[in-house]
Parts: structure tokens; C-alpha cells; sequence
């Protein structure tokens, strides 16, 4: 574990769509932490193990700024952080702005969103039976309902999905140069700083009127933050309802499963989203000398956690490569884990929970009209998924 190993380019291709890259299965067969030469030459770490995953995760003495980070892909994001963009910041400014947001993802705010977010649901497979028996599943279904959830739950005009889809897939293409994504986030700013002006002068109820009227923060803090929860909130879930429901037409035993046993659709979403880990790693710098599983990580050095290997680790979970959607999931990683931990979790476990057996509901014989192996994967983004998925019904 100690050697100097070749320099490595993170891999994000799946060979399999549903299993991580078989080079990280292949490393974690050798042990949970390995020794790895960044493309740029510097020594880090890889991390594919789900103990050692967890702990570092959850171990303040791991930075997440990027100052000294070294990235992991061949295209090294070196993007300025926005004002506000506590994901990558360490306590107490971490703190300070995560706080200001966590009484919007409450369980209680959560549990009275979850009427709209039938309501929406209800409205895109309307439109989509509607429009007639086949449909791109992606653009139909799993993309504008979280589009038009955060929308809701933020005060952003759904009209305006255009551009902020645009952008945030401009933002998470890992093989773009840093001079696209910041042209990305600087039009992303720009929309967000006029939008949060305007409910400054007529306040709604949604998050950002709220962000508006907090006296405590400059105009570019307000936009930093409400763009982390536009990205995040529309980003991810997207792609785990495309991918989830990708899966499960792949796996037509375990699709009769939550067809007919909606009241397990809770198990059902959590086994999804360890089977599936659409983050591909999260990077974090060692702030001193910590050992771990018997390596040594020196101040200074990246440590390059693998999130869909960790959470394949056959010694967490048996039988890890299966989707079995009667398992415990308890403590998976596909969220993160300790202070950095998704806060927007709540939501997209809502959305999936309420949109994927409502979409098997309506189209009992849906399925896909292209083999498994055609349909067209995001490996160069950031966040996993599928560009398309044709089905008919």
C-alpha cells in the first residue's frame, strides 16, 4: 500500500452501467486504502474502502477547500469558490452558511412539500401519457421534476430551466477547461443576483425571499448559496431518477417489486441509491499526519475517496454487487457522510420515493426500446447518470 503507483486519471466510465469502474473494484480487492500519483505527479491517496471512507469523512482534521487539493481527473478544476459555497469550505464559515439553510430541509418542511411534489409528478406522467406511447424517460420525467421541486421549494421560476440547466451541465463536465465551468458559474451568479433582487423588493414564501432579507449577507453570499442549492437540488436527483429507474427496468424481478409493494418504496430508494452512487469521489486534504489502516497520510496530501466503491465493499455489505431491494442500507455513503453530509438529502429521497413507483403505476408495461448496453452514460460528468433513456409502454 505504501509503493508509488503509476500516475492515475480517476476512472469514471463504467463498464457495467451500474457498477463502478472496474479499475477501483480491482484496488479495492487489494485493500481499503492504496498510495496514488495524481496526474499532475503529486502523492495522494485512493480510498476505496467503505471504514476508511467513512472515517475520513467524518474526521475534521480533512479539509475540503480546494487551496492545495489535487484533482483526481485529467481536467483540474481550478474554479474560485463563489461567496457562499459552503461546500467547499471547512467550519467555522462551513457552519456559519450551512445554518442558515437547515431550517428549509427540515423533516416538517419536507413532509408539507411532499403534496406539490405529487402534484408534479402527477402533471409530467400526464403529459407524458398525453404525448403518446414511447418518450425520452430522461427529458420527460426525471429532469423536469426536480427542475420544478427546487423551483418551488427556492422561488426560481420554472421558464428560466433553460439556461440553469445549461449551465449546471457546463459546470459538472469533468472534460471541459476551468475557463468554460467559471464562464458557467459567473452566468449562473449573474441570473441568481438579479433573481434574489427581485424578491428582496417583492418577498414570496420560498428559500431565496428568505435569503434576500438576511441583512447578515452581501449580495454575492446570497447568490453563492442559492446556487449550491440550485446545482444540488435539481443535478442529482435528475440523475438518480434516470438512473433508478434505468435499473430497474434492467432488473425486471426487482421493478414487480416496487410496483407491488409501494409501502417498501423507502428500502427500495436507499438500496438504489448504494447500488447506484452517481457521486463518483470526494476529495480531501489531510490538515496534518493521520494514520490510518496502517498508512501514514502526511499534512498536505489529497485523499481521493471513492464513493461508488466504498459502497460496494463486500465487507459492509453482502453480497454488494447484487440490487436487492429488501436489504438494510443503514450508514451508506452515496450522501456522504459527517459535517459535509447532502442537506438536501430529505428532498431527494421524497422525490424518488414518491416519483418512481407513481411512474411504474401509471405504465405497468413500461420498458426500454434499446438494449441495456446502448443506452448513452455521463461517465465525464461529475454526477453519473444517463444522457437519454428510451422507453415505451
Amino acid at each position: 500500500m505504501e509503493s508509488t503507483s503509476p500516475a492515475m486519471v480517476m476512472p469514471t466510465a463504467r463498464q457495467n452501467p451500474f457498477d463502478p469502474p472496474e479499475e477501483l473494484r480491482r484496488r479495492q480487492g487489494l485493500g481499503p486504502i492504496h498510495r496514488m500519483t495524481y496526474v499532475d505527479g503529486g502523492q495522494g491517496w485512493l480510498v476505496t474502502g467503505f471504514a476508511a471512507a467513512r472515517a475520513i469523512l467524518a474526521d475534521p482534521r480533512f479539509s475540503v477547500r480546494p487551496d492545495h487539493m489535487r484533482s483526481p481527473v485529467a481536467q483540474p478544476a481550478r474554479t474560485p469558490v463563489p461567496p457562499g459555497f459552503f461546500l467547499r469550505m471547512d467550519p467555522p464559515e462551513h457552519d456559519h452558511y450551512r445554518r442558515l439553510l437547515t431550517g428549509d430541509f427540515t423533516v416538517r418542511r419536507m413532509k408539507l412539500l411532499e403534496p406539490e411534489i405529487e402534484a408534479i409528478v402527477n402533471d409530467q406522467l400526464n403529459a407524458m401519457e398525453l404525448a403518446g406511447g414511447s418518450a425520452d424517460l430522461f427529458k420527460a420525467f426525471a429532469l423536469p421534476i426536480p427542475s420544478q421541486v427546487i423551483g418551488e421549494l427556492l422561488g426560481v421560476p420554472y421558464s428560466d430551466r433553460q439556461g440553469f440547466q445549461r449551465n449546471a451541465a457546463t459546470l459538472l463536465n469533468i472534460d471541459l477547461t476551468a475557463e468554460h465551468r467559471q464562464e458557467a458559474v459567473r452566468e449562473l451568479m449573474a441570473y441568481l443576483r438579479d433573481l434574489l433582487r427581485h424578491k428582496r423588493s417583492r418577498p414570496e414564501e420560498d428559500v431565496l425571499s428568505g435569503l434576500a432579507a438576511h441583512e447578515g449577507l452581501t449580495a454575492d453570499e446570497r447568490a453563492g448559496l442559492a446556487l449550491l442549492l440550485l446545482i444540488a437540488g435539481h443535478e442529482t436527483t435528475t440523475n438518480m431518477l434516470a438512473l433508478g429507474a434505468f435499473a430497474l427496468l434492467a432488473n425486471p424481478a426487482q421493478l414487480a417489486e416496487v410496483r407491488d409493494k409501494e409501502e417498501d418504496a423507502p428500502a427500495v430508494v436507499e438500496e438504489l441509491l448504494r447500488y447506484l452512487t452517481i457521486i463518483h469521489h470526494v476529495v480531501r486534504v489531510a490538515l496534518e499526519d493521520i494514520e490510518l489502516h496502517g498508512c501514514l497520510i502526511k499534512a498536505g496530501e489529497s485523499v481521493t475517496v471513492a464513493l461508488s466503491a466504498a459502497n460496494r465493499d463486500a465487507d459492509h455489505f453482502a453480497a454488494p454487487d447484487a440490487l436487492d431491494l429488501t436489504r438494510s442500507t443503514a450508514g451508506h455513503l452515496a450522501f456522504g457522510h459527517g459535517l459535509h453530509q447532502c442537506l438536501g438529502q430529505r428532498l431527494a429521497r421524497a422525490e424518488m420515493r414518491i416519483a418512481l413507483p407513481a411512474l411504474l403505476r401509471r405504465f405497468p408495461a413500461l420498458r426500454l426500446t434499446v438494449a441495456p448496453e446502448e443506452v448513452p452514460l455521463r461517465s465525464a460528468m461529475s454526477v453519473y447518470g444517463v444522457h437519454e433513456l428510451p422507453v415505451t409502454w
